[in-house]
């Protein structure tokens, strides 16, 4: 029988239907307790399985006054591939992947190639060299790739190991030095510099000795940290292009970003003005410890358009 009103006038109940026992304390707090362990789990399983190989493609459209052709120019933005048992080939492909979908004019990458050392390099390289079969490619190097840094915290002693990835997918690193190429008939100035954790930082020898702007060309800086800007903020440029942040890796309603390994948490992700420049920081393809909570792996596109007049 179902339900407890009987049926029929001459049923006698006898017994009275059955009640739901009062809620105590200890058993509200045991019930709170399972959804709170159950909740805990999943929100696990979503920051270490899920976000972490969610990709995203942010697209940023920055108009400059130095860019003066017709055509605008795409820049693909990658950073912080981490290449470790927590970031496999596969993911670093399916940036690849997406990046090449875009059809970018230029590719930069910014820094943390690895975490710890570069494993099956060869293969490494060829997966970064269909980058740089597509379009121009440019790298700095990051706290990970080697050097004082990496060496303390159980990495690379130096960058050799790194270096020979780039140098055999194609792919220039700009080391303290500066490079001007052609795009869409418009002359660009890119700058990249060592890494700042690493003291490897040497502004002046990468744009060349002098502070001041050459031919008016539109500028972009590679620089693994955004912190760097200050140091940079003497020498000419428009565009500061640069990672490390991994968003925050873990960007927590009502605290921010309390993880971001940087001093300005002004500058963790997106593109933003600084003074009467622009700074951009990815989030990053790979991560650490395989964790991400709020801040997606992402292949950022910017868009750089000319600056119309209005007369």
């Amino acid at each position: 029988m179902n339900g407890c009103a009987p049926v029929g006038s001459n049923f006698r109940m006898a017994m009275s239907c059955p009640s739901a026992p009062p809620i105590t304390r200890r058993g509200f707090l045991k019930g709170l307790a399972g959804c709170t362990g159950g909740l805990a789990v999943a929100g696990f399983g979503y920051m270490r399985w899920l976000e972490p190989s969610w990709l995203a493609s942010p697209r940023h459209t920055l108009t400059l006054p130095a860019w003066r052709a017709a055509t605008p120019l795409r820049i693909a933005h990658l950073s912080d591939l981490h290449a470790s048992p927590v970031v496999p080939y596969r993911q670093i492909e399916r940036a690849i992947i997406d990046t090449l979908a875009a059809s970018p004019d230029l590719i930069c990458l910014t820094g943390d190639f690895v975490t710890r050392e570069p494993d099956e390099p060869d293969h490494y390289a060829r997966l970064l060299r269909r980058l740089s079969q597509a379009a121009p490619t440019f790298a700095v190097l990051g706290n990970h790739d080697g050097g004082a840094w990496s060496r303390n915290y159980g990495g690379q002693p130096d960058t050799r190991a790194v270096r020979r990835v780039l140098d055999l997918a194609e792919i220039q690193c700009l080391h303290n030095r500066s490079v001007t190429i052609e795009l869409h008939g418009q002359p660009l100035h890119l700058v990249g510099v060592g890494d700042w954790w690493a003291g490897q930082l040497d502004a002046r020898l990468a744009f060349g000795g002098g502070a001041g702007r050459q031919d008016e060309l539109p500028t972009v800086v590679l620089s693994h940290n955004p912190d760097t800007k200050e140091a940079l903020s003497p020498y000419p440029w428009d565009l500061l292009l640069s990672g490390h942040t991994h968003g925050g890796q873990l960007s927590l309603p009502l605290l921010g970003t309390p993880f971001a390994p940087v001093h300005d948490h002004r500058y963790v992700h997106g593109l933003k003005p600084w003074r009467d420049r622009w700074i951009h920081v990815t989030s990053g393809v790979g991560n650490l410890h395989g964790l991400r909570l709020g801040c997606r792996p992402e292949v950022s596109l910017i868009d750089i358009t000319p600056q119309y007049d209005e007369t």
